[in-house]
């Protein structure tokens, strides 16, 4: 591990210790570098790139000199789309952004560095919400599902809204499979820009490019043998799609400045939040490689159709969070409990399970109170707003026109549906943007035609 802060030095030493691994902290590029030469090869290197010194750009150059082949992992509070793509140009194996969500460090370091079994250090059927999210009727369907085609190498395509569990249920249909002993590969379509998702995952030669000193192994080489979940599938490039197309016919590829065709025996799982047959009808996304995908379709409910589901989960990620941030006797009030159950949770289970970790980090529910308290009551004035338009219209006798009606109730329609983006999205609005299919500039005309804060 190579940062110059203390810090996350003694966070990650413990994390990773935790997990397993044996761990050697340094602070700078120059300590990193002396290190290799005396003590040898690290089986993986975590690498900051602010450091003291030698620049963290330098530090990767030059352990890609002395061995090309070793993984370096970049580890930076600096994550601007450029910088990704010169680090990954210069040989690094994967990015990860500051602050950090430990599974997504757990699942790269596992994929990287295998310490036991793959399924054993990737975050698969864990007791817990995992097991939960199995307990609705709708869910057991899916369930049975998956258990008919564990025996198959079909392509699966997994739908619903963002939040729901679609990486959980993916990770099920490879732990269920007859690959489950070999790596399950997670790459998301979102994350990366089109020429560093390309590249992730058809990988390059050296020389492929300027900044490609050394070949790199591509997602669809590392999952050889496994299973590769492309995630979000929806916001692939129709270039990237044409050549996806060609890897499920053919199972082959070739990397980026490489002529040789490279065979590979994987199974593919999509999954997205998009509606694809109306990408389709778009032309947004290829018909022939929505057939492809869609050979055996699972659309996930949200939880607000799944409410039964909510008092076990809650329960799942108390005992959890508990025994991680070291709160052995914290325990929700039966308000908060009152306000889950009237909660509509636009952002599914991953609302709620970060909801249930801010009480217990803050040892406070206040802040999720009061946050769950301004959603009721916006939601309370909009349906207050749809009432007034209705007694409007039945006071008019027909005054109001027929197509005023409509542009009227479709712009409560469509605030609901903009005010949901933008809290699931934490008002991100670029990513709030993706997700109702329009384009930034639309999104923020939108929000001013329908007078949207964020304190709202």
């Amino acid at each position: 591990m190579v940062d110059s802060s203390e810090g996350i030095r003694s966070y990650l030493f413990s994390l990773l210790k935790g997990w397993g691994y044996d761990v050697e902290l340094v602070s700078s590029g120059e300590q990193a570098i002396e290190f290799i030469e005396e003590r040898g090869l690290p089986g993986l290197v975590l690498l900051d790139l602010l450091l003291p010194g030698m620049s963290g750009f330098e530090t990767l150059r030059q352990m890609r000199k002395i061995e090309e082949m070793l993984p370096i992992v970049i580890l930076s509070v600096v994550s601007r789309v450029p910088i990704i793509v010169d680090s990954m140009k210069a040989g690094a194996a994967d990015f990860i952004s500051k602050p950090f969500e430990e599974d997504e460090l757990q699942r790269i370091v596992a994929r990287l560095l295998p310490l036991i079994e793959y399924s054993d250090v990737s975050g698969t059927e864990k007791t817990g919400a995992q097991e939960y999210i199995w307990d609705s009727p709708s869910m057991v369907e899916i369930r049975n599902v998956i258990e008919q085609i564990s025996d198959t190498d079909v392509t699966v395509l997994i739908q619903g809204e963002s939040g729901v569990g679609k990486e959980v249920v993916a990770r099920s249909i490879h732990n269920l499979s007859s690959r489950k002993e070999t790596a399950f590969v997670k790459v998301n379509c979102a994350a990366l820009p089109e020429d560093l998702l390309e590249s992730e995952l058809f990988g390059y030669e050296k020389g492929a490019f300027t900044g490609a000193n050394a070949r790199k192994i591509g997602k669809f080489e590392v999952a050889d043998g496994g299973t590769i979940f492309l995630d979000e599938i929806g916001e692939m490039s129709p270039a990237l799609q044409a050549k996806l197309l060609q890897v499920l016919q053919d199972r082959s590829f070739s990397r980026l400045g490489g002529n040789r065709e490279i065979s590979v025996d994987i199974r593919i799982v999509c999954a997205t939040h998009r509606t694809l047959t109306e990408m389709v009808l778009r032309n947004t996304f290829r018909k022939d490689l929505y057939f492809r995908l869609n050979v055996v379709s699972i659309l996930i409910p949200p939880l607000r159709d799944q409410r039964e589901m909510i008092p076990k989960l809650i329960e799942s990620f108390l005992s959890r969070y508990k025994v991680e941030y070291r709160r052995p006797h914290y325990q929700i009030s039966e308000q908060l409990m009152r306000s889950f159950s009237d909660h509509s949770f636009p952002g599914n289970i991953r609302e709620l399970e970060n909801m249930i970790k801010r009480t217990i980090v803050l040892a406070s529910e206040e802040s999720v109170l009061t946050e769950l308290s301004k959603k009721a009551r916006f939601r309370r004035g909009r349906q207050d707003e749809f009432r007034a338009l209705l007694e409007e219209v039945e006071e008019s006798a027909g005054a109001i026109s027929l197509r005023e009606v409509s542009r009227l109730a479709s712009l409560q329609v469509e605030r609901e549906a903009i005010d949901t983006a933008l809290h699931q999205t934490g008002w991100n609005r670029k990513q709030a943007a993706q997700l109702l299919g329009v384009s930034y500039k639309t999104l923020l005309q939108k929000i001013r035609d329908c007078e949207l804060t964020a304190s709202g």
